[in-house]
């Protein structure tokens, strides 16, 4: 019975003691592993990792013996074999949810750092942090063993501040959300403009354009978060294009830096950012009876506990620089609809009518007042000839006297 047993044991040694694959015979990767062997691609809806094949072989190791954070039982956690690439791969992919992710155990860290880049302006930034390991399991039944230990790190920083629609990141019970190329921003953000101090009345721009000055609120508003996050409102500004990055823009507000007609209610304070502004006309319009411009505004996200720390501190003097608007990465900023201004001032007076102008001296046309002035002239010449014949005749009569 002893020696059904051993065979038993013996047949599972060899079958994990597998003979290397005639694919990493010849292959460059057919040695022992090394740290270098994992490549991760940290995507917008999915991690993906891969990891040569060959130097498992060599450990005497194959591709069911790796797994994701040891989670054993879960096969989900588990890798599949590709063979069909040179140099062969495990690969492992994982949707970035908050299902799989908590499923295969990875590790989550929210950092605050300082902002470098495109994030220069930022004093700081808070990313999200996804990492774990892939280790392998060693099949030996005894005491002992003769396989070294393979493990291999990941992780995928994605600055917070990016949203993915629909998509929802489980980082300790918290929604976030990412894309591609370091994340990019997306529609989970939405921009209105209203037309009251409550936000509660929509704003209707009519094709004639509104009046100079007239009092527009902004909301901003972010979905698809708990409550342990806020929106943080960095820069808006308006261009004369639909596109953010444009040279010539006018900023509303950046940092400490604000126009005077300019007013911000809420900025991080909650999943809301409101702040509103007077309607202005770009000079590049003069000849135009209608300016049309777009309102940008950059945007991120921060922790509640945090978000007070994020905002720029004005009781001092030194306030970020301004950033240049081609330096802002449009995939990071939300737009409006167009917004028209015709050339109208709010509280002008209206204008008089033509006929209210002229009502007191144009009554009459050309024609009659030309025979009233004919009749006035032939009156007051026939009372001169009256007044000198009456002169002419007394004297006569004095002078036959």
């Amino acid at each position: 019975m002893r020696l059904v047993f051993l065979v038993c044991q013996l047949g599972l040694i060899l079958q994990a003691d597998a003979q290397i694959p005639d694919a990493c015979i010849t292959s460059d990767t057919n040695r022992p592993p090394e740290n270098s062997d994992i490549t991760v691609v940290c995507g917008t809806e999915y991690m993906d990792l891969a990891i040569y094949l060959c130097p498992m072989y060599q450990a005497l190791y194959n591709e069911s013996l790796m797994v994701l954070n040891n989670q054993l039982n879960k096969p989900e956690c588990f890798g599949a074999a590709d063979w069909s690439v040179t140099p062969p791969v495990l690969k492992f992919k994982f949707p970035i949810n908050e299902s799989s992710l908590s499923v295969c155990g990875n590790n989550y860290k929210i950092t605050t750092e300082l902002g470098t880049g495109l994030f220069a302006d930022f004093s700081n930034v808070q990313f999200v942090n996804i990492s774990g390991i892939i280790t392998s399991i060693d099949p030996s039944a005894g005491m002992i063993t003769y396989r070294p230990q393979i493990l291999y790190k990941f992780s995928c920083n994605y600055p917070m501040q990016y949203l993915l629609n629909n998509t929802k990141l489980g980082v300790s019970g918290v929604n976030v959300a990412i894309r591609d190329n370091n994340g990019s921003f997306i529609s989970t953000l939405s921009m209105q403009l209203y037309k009251d101090a409550e936000y509660r009345e929509m704003l209707t721009i009519p094709e004639t354009g509104l009046n100079l000055k007239t009092k527009i609120y902004v909301a901003v508003k972010a979905t698809n978060l708990t409550d342990r996050f806020n929106l943080l409102l960095d820069r808006c500004y308006a261009t004369t294009s639909p596109y953010p990055m444009q040279t010539t823009y006018y900023d509303l507000f950046v940092g400490c830096e604000r126009d005077a007609q300019t007013i911000v209610d809420h900025n991080g304070v909650s999943q809301n950012a409101h702040f509103s502004f007077e309607a202005f006309r770009f000079v590049e319009h003069k000849n135009r009876t209608v300016s049309t411009f777009y309102l940008h505004c950059a945007t991120r996200l921060c922790e509640v506990s945090t978000c007070s720390t994020l905002l720029p501190d004005c009781s001092t003097t030194q306030n970020r620089r301004k950033r240049e608007a081609q330096d802002v990465p449009t995939n990071a900023t939300i737009t409006s609809p167009p917004i028209f201004v015709g050339k109208k001032s709010t509280g002008d007076p209206q204008p008089f009518s033509a006929s209210q102008t002229a009502s007191s001296e144009g009554t009459y046309s050309s024609p009659v007042v030309a025979i009233i002035i004919c009749i006035v002239v032939i009156a007051i010449f026939i009372a001169a000839l009256t007044v000198y014949f009456g002169f002419y005749i007394r004297r006569r009569k004095h002078l036959m006297a």
